[in-house]
């Protein structure tokens, strides 16, 4: 039999966690029944460049957090990227979209703001928020280091990494001797 350095066994420990988190949000309870949650993995030359639009939207808007963050999606082994069709309503007329029925919702023009597309049904966020609390639960049970990241999303969103979500959030994951997302400064 042969030996699996620590090296190897940790990297496909990562994917396979990845993968795991992929499960953990797609069978996540969603608002009636309807899944619209969208997930990848983003690895090597495509989670670099993931790292580059960041450190691009740092220049842009002089938002160092942008460059911080980056600098942790450069060090981490992925990313977990999950998004949701937030522009789809549930047919609840609950009105926190802001228009009186889910009827004017779906009149209403979606439109790309600066980092996101909206407006979004709350029902579909949430689903969201539940996506993205078990896929890091999944990780975390595997002792595989996270961090959800709200500017990852925005770069993935520039980047069309999910081309369908109007709404996505980055889960850079790791597995290093102490976690790179633990000693982060703020302000950077």
């Amino acid at each position: 039999m042969p030996i699996i350095t620590s090296q190897k066994g940790e990297k496909e420990g990562i994917m396979q966690a990845a993968n795991l988190m992929l499960l953990s949000a797609r069978t996540a309870p969603k608002s009636g029944g309807v899944d619209d949650v969208l997930t990848a993995t983003v690895t090597g030359v495509k989670k670099d460049k993931l790292a580059t639009e960041m450190e691009e939207i740092a220049d842009e808007r002089g938002i160092e957090s942008f460059r911080r963050d980056a600098k942790n999606v450069r060090d981490s082994d992925a990313v977990v990227l999950i998004g949701v069709v937030g522009t789809k309503n549930v047919e609840l007329n609950c009105a926190a979209c802001g228009q009186p029925n889910c009827n004017e919702f779906e009149k209403t023009e979606k439109k790309a703001g600066q980092d996101f597309v909206g407006p979004n049904c709350v029902f579909k966020v949430l689903d969201l928020g539940i996506a993205l609390g078990s896929a890091v639960k999944t990780a975390s049970m595997l002792n595989v280091d996270n961090r959800v990241m709200y500017r990852v999303g925005t770069a993935a969103q520039r980047l069309k990494q999910l081309p369908k979500a109007s709404v996505i959030i980055g889960i850079p994951i790791s597995a290093k001797g102490k976690s790179i997302y633990f000693d982060r400064k703020w302000p950077p």
